[in-house]
């Protein structure tokens, strides 16, 4: 291949994977990788003088796709230069003294006050046009909406959401394939989306980094002014340290043993020069700045041998593949897996099993496949599930290729059952999200839920899953034990029989008196009897008892199961009174609570305000909410907890 044909390759190449990584949120090829071609690309460029105008080497962000406005920036904004070498970067620096700060790996944002009020927001965009996100930016957590300082300011920052709150809101949701990748992805839709609701729920943080413009302030030529001057305005500035010739590299070693435990995503450090007059008369070039240089870490790696590609399975019926090799140390920990993320990246290795592999931690966090030195591509795609044994496809989508299983009945595309037997309202046991039962599936330790009462013949393959360890599985194996002990109406919840959720549960438990053997022997005509089931409900309760699988299934569970059969008579006093209970409650832990009790004396609590309800309960009937509304229009009488406590008083 001639040098202008592999120019132009790998800027497509390094065109798509940018354009999934920004405007997408898709990983196709590793950072490491991404920034090899680049750095290639770059020296063909030089060497050849040949620079396309949709090279990568002249683009500094993504295209602009989204539905919120447009805005050009009144200067152009330019992504920075790098290095991975210690000795350019001292050579850079010279004898100047500069500001080191981290680089914070989010989306930048520029930030307009004018008379001490922000105005104005945007996102860097492709560096020319940006996308105005001023509502959002208004409910970052820690953004200033006034400043003291009435001349217009022009600040510019880094919005990134922080890995405690990155797993935080990856762990409140329960679709695997749904959770977000990495911190910098959640942060980008967070900061971009169209409900500025959403992004003040994502705890987005801004940390400043570079005064653009302050009418009336005198900076005094140095960079390190402008800095405390953000602070004073109650700006969170990006952490820094001033270093000259002889402090910079220790300034770099400290920073570098933080890395692991820095709360905020960070690819690397960036250096300024903190005299502003010098840094102004170096000018700039088509695409960086030359008063700055960002330095990224240079990644340690290890050799190892590659074992296997474990083919980790998706409730949508992607196989992702995961590359398992011999323990290797990196950054002070043991790593032996690293995701592959799809097949693009496996055949650009061309991986092969017991190929020489080298690897490293992207960021000093997150291990990956640096090269493939043996190159041997004797690895096979699996031509059936792992799971379930069904055909495997190869799918095409926006040049991403994936390996998906094509049986509707996967296992592994059932995991929403699993999912609902382990919840709160079933049998309770924490520790097992869906990410998790995707990983336990996959490996074939649960097949049906009896399964998950056996997992302790598992502990040393759970104990070597990744996020596991002895504490995690303990305190699995504890909440497992604890589930044992249950009801009836949780069991029954837990089946996941079609139309049979919590409420109608505890209805059927409640007609058979907790007795569990007439719960299973419920014919039709029985259940239609049960106020609230239908002829559909009723057909599909008893078809599921009927059936010989089911019927084994649930004697297996329910012989490693302490089933409470005991059963107290209900009172009376409120039978047919209709309840509605909402807002905060004071007397009571919970609605749980205070619905327990109105249902032990007869009564039915609904989530909404009809007609036929007999009571709203709140504390604050004032209000001018929906439900009080509704309950006005409706001519329901309106309780507070006080009250309802003393209704339910007399009801006893």
């Amino acid at each position: 291949m001639d040098k202008k044909a592999r120019i132009l390759e790998l800027i497509e190449i390094l065109n798509r994977a940018s354009k999934a990584y920004y405007a997408e949120g898709v990983e196709i090829m590793s950072n490491f990788e991404y920034d090899a071609m680049y750095d290639e690309l770059e020296a063909l460029e030089r060497e050849t003088g040949i620079v396309m105008a949709n090279s990568p080497t002249r683009n500094v962000g993504y295209t602009v796709q989204s539905e919120l406005p447009k805005e050009r920036h009144a200067r152009r904004m330019l992504s920075l230069d790098k290095t991975k070498d210690r000795d350019v970067l001292l050579a850079w620096l010279g004898d100047h003294d500069g500001l080191l700060s981290w680089k914070l790996d989010g989306l930048t944002v520029v930030v307009t006050y004018e008379g001490g009020v922000l105005t104005k927001a945007v996102t860097r965009g492709n560096g020319d046009v940006g996308e105005v996100i001023t509502e959002n930016a208004r409910v970052f957590k820690n953004i200033p909406v006034s400043i003291p300082h009435r001349g217009r300011v022009i600040v510019r920052g880094e919005a990134v959401i922080k890995y405690k709150d990155f797993e935080k809101i990856n762990e409140a949701i329960d679709d695997a394939d749904a959770k977000y990748k990495n911190p910098r992805n959640l942060c980008s839709g967070s900061v971009r989306q169209l409900n500025s609701r959403i992004t003040a729920e994502r705890n987005v943080n801004f940390f400043a980094f570079s005064l653009r413009e302050a009418e009336g302030f005198d900076n005094g030529g140095h960079l390190e002014n402008q800095m405390k001057f953000m602070a004073e305005q109650g700006f969170e500035t990006v952490e820094y340290v001033r270093v000259n010739h002889d402090t910079l590299l220790a300034a770099v070693d400290r920073f570098e043993e933080r890395v692991p435990t820095f709360e905020i995503p960070s690819d690397g450090l960036v250096l300024t020069y903190d005299d502003l007059v010098y840094a102004a008369s170096l000018g700039e070039t088509a695409k960086v700045p030359r008063d700055s240089l960002a330095f990224k870490w240079r990644d340690q790696q290890a050799e190892t041998v590659l074992r296997e590609i474990e083919w980790s399975p998706s409730r949508t019926g992607l196989l992702n593949p995961v590359a398992i090799f011999d323990p290797v140390e990196l950054e002070g920990t043991t790593v032996s897996r690293a995701s592959v993320h799809n097949l693009n990246i496996m055949e650009d290795f061309q991986l092969g099993i017991g190929d020489t592999i080298t690897v490293y931690k992207a960021n000093m966090i997150i291990p990956q496949i640096a090269d493939n030195l043996t190159r041997s591509g004797r690895l096979e795609i699996p031509a059936v599930c792992p799971v379930c044994g069904g055909a495997t496809a190869v799918r095409q989508d926006a040049g991403t290729k994936t390996l998906i299983c094509t049986n509707p009945a996967c296992l592994a595309k059932q995991v929403k059952r699993f999912s609902l037997f382990v919840s709160r309202d079933a049998m309770n046991i924490e520790g097992l999200s869906e990410q998790t039962l995707l990983k336990l599936i996959g490996k074939g330790f649960i097949r049906s839920f009896p399964d998950i009462y056996g997992l302790d013949a598992h502990r040393n393959a759970i104990i070597e899953m990744e996020g596991y360890g002895d504490k995690s599985y303990n305190n699995l194996m504890k909440s497992i034990e604890a589930s044992r002990h249950t009801t009836p109406a949780r069991v029954l919840c837990s089946l996941g029989i079609p139309g049979i959720g919590v409420t109608t549960a505890a209805l059927i438990a409640d007609h058979c008196r907790n007795d569990w053997n007439q719960i299973t022997s419920l014919d039709e005509e029985t259940l239609r009897g049960i106020d609230g089931i239908g002829d559909v409900m009723s057909r599909d309760y008893a078809a599921f008892f009927a059936d010989p699988d089911n019927a084994a299934m649930v004697a297996r569970l329910t012989a490693v199961l302490d089933i409470d059969q005991t059963y107290e008579e209900k009172g009376t006093a409120l039978a047919g009174k209709v309840f509605v209970v909402t807002g905060s409650l004071v007397h009571y832990k919970s609605r749980k609570e205070l619905k327990n009790e109105i249902e032990a004396l007869g009564g039915k609590v609904t989530g909404s305000v009809t007609g036929s309800t007999d009571y709203l309960i709140t504390n604050d009937p004032g209000s001018g909410s929906e439900k009080n509304r509704a309950a006005r229009e409706h001519g329901v009488p309106i309780l507070t907890e006080d009250e309802v406590i003393e209704l339910l008083r007399r009801a006893k």
